[in-house]
């Protein structure tokens, strides 16, 4: 016995969906383009303004000072070895090295230009500009 009525989809039926799914990516995707380079602002905001200032807070905490511009943010992941050699250093104060959203270090200045205590920055996406910097003394 034939079976009348075949299971499946139609060529129109297809092409409908397809279109349908079109649209609405056309609608949905502009929305998005543009927010990664958000987050990564955002993520240096955050680790500027938050996340390595508690790190260098809490060195400053057990050792008296801040970590030298020649020491650097490392002195938050591994003992330094330099002058002036921590006493009480209690770290590692971050968990990870403190790397821009871009893949750079951050730039750390102590004492600071901008500020008495330290200067901390990211040279953003372009690094050759100051208009996408992100910093801590603004």
């Amino acid at each position: 016995m034939h079976n009348k009525y075949r299971m499946g989809f139609t060529l129109v039926e297809i092409m409908l969906v397809v279109i349908i799914i079109g649209a609405l990516s056309a609608m949905i995707i502009p929305r998005f383009v543009g927010r990664g380079e958000q987050a990564k602002v955002k993520i240096a905001k955050s680790d500027i303004e938050a996340n390595i200032p508690t790190a260098l807070k809490l060195y400053e905490l057990d050792n008296g000072a801040f970590p030298t511009t020649e020491q650097g943010l490392s002195a938050l992941r591994i003992r330094p070895a330099t002058n002036p050699i921590p006493q009480d250093w209690n770290g590692p104060y971050l968990e990870k090295d403190p790397i821009d959203p871009w893949g750079r270090p951050y730039v750390y200045v102590c004492p600071g230009v901008h500020r008495p205590d330290y200067d901390l920055s990211s040279k953003g996406k372009d690094e050759t500009s100051d208009k996408d910097d992100v910093v801590n003394w603004q």
